[in-house]
C-alpha cells in the first residue's frame, strides 16, 4: 500500500511540475518547441548533424521583410511573409550555383533573384521535399510537371533543419519529407530527369561530375 501511495504522489508531483513549466512558457518558446517536435519527427536518427542542431534555436526569419526588394514585395502583395533566408540555387542546366533568396509565405514558396521572382511553388501543388542523410545543406523541392513549373528546385541552405521545418509546417507537408541515402532523382525539365549523388569527402563541395551528375560531397 505504501509503495502504491508513493508512486501516486510521484505522478501527481510530476504532473504539477509539468503544468507549472507549460504555464510559464512564453509564446515564442512554445513555437520553438512545436517546431523542434516536427524537426525531430522528420530528421531524428536519419540525418547527420541533427543532434548538434538541438541546442540551436530556430529564428523566426533570417532576413526581414524590409530586406526584400520593393518590386518583389509588390509582386507578392497580399501574402503574409513568414520566413526569408539566403540560399544557393543550382541551375537545372549545368548546375551552376546562383545566389538567391527563399521566401516562404502562408501559401507559397518563392525563389527570388534581387527584384525578380524566378519561381513560385504553391504549397498545394508541392509533391515532395528531399534531403540527404549526410551533413550537407541540400534540399530538393519537388514540383508537378506542368507548364507553370520549369522543374524541381535544388537549393543549398546554411540552416537546413530550420528551413525544411519551416517549409513543411507552412505547406502542411511533413509526411512528404524524405531523407535519402546515396542518390536521388529530380526533374530538370519537361520529361527530363537528373541524378544527384551524395558522398563523403575531405571538403564540402557541389559539382557536376564527368558523367553529368550533380555530386554533393
Amino acid at each position: 500500500f505504501f509503495m502504491q501511495t508513493s508512486e501516486c504522489i510521484k505522478k501527481i508531483c510530476m504532473r504539477n511540475l509539468v503544468r507549472k513549466y507549460c504555464r510559464g512558457l512564453t509564446a515564442e518558446r512554445k513555437v520553438q518547441l512545436q517546431q523542434k517536435v516536427v524537426t525531430s519527427a522528420v530528421f531524428s536518427g536519419k540525418k547527420e548533424g541533427y543532434l548538434e542542431s538541438l541546442s540551436q534555436p530556430f529564428l523566426e526569419t533570417r532576413l526581414k521583410e524590409n530586406d526584400l526588394n520593393p518590386k518583389v514585395l509588390q509582386l507578392i502583395r497580399g501574402e503574409n511573409i513568414k520566413y526569408v533566408t539566403p540560399v544557393i540555387k543550382y541551375d537545372r542546366n549545368g548546375f551552376k550555383a546562383r545566389e538567391r533568396l527563399l521566401v516562404l509565405t502562408q501559401s507559397s514558396a518563392y525563389v527570388v533573384e534581387m527584384a525578380k521572382i524566378k519561381q513560385k511553388i504553391e504549397y498545394s501543388t508541392l509533391k515532395g521535399i528531399s534531403t540527404s542523410n549526410l551533413s550537407d545543406g541540400i534540399v530538393v523541392i519537388h514540383v508537378p510537371e506542368d507548364n507553370k513549373q520549369k522543374g524541381d528546385v535544388v537549393l543549398q541552405c546554411e540552416h537546413i533543419f530550420e528551413t525544411v521545418t519551416k517549409l513543411c509546417i507552412l505547406a502542411n507537408k511533413q509526411s512528404l519529407v524524405k531523407v535519402v541515402k546515396g542518390s536521388l532523382r529530380f526533374r530538370v525539365g519537361s520529361g527530363k530527369e537528373a541524378t544527384m549523388v551524395f558522398s563523403v569527402g575531405p571538403e564540402p563541395q557541389v559539382f557536376k561530375d564527368k558523367t553529368g551528375q550533380l555530386t554533393v560531397v
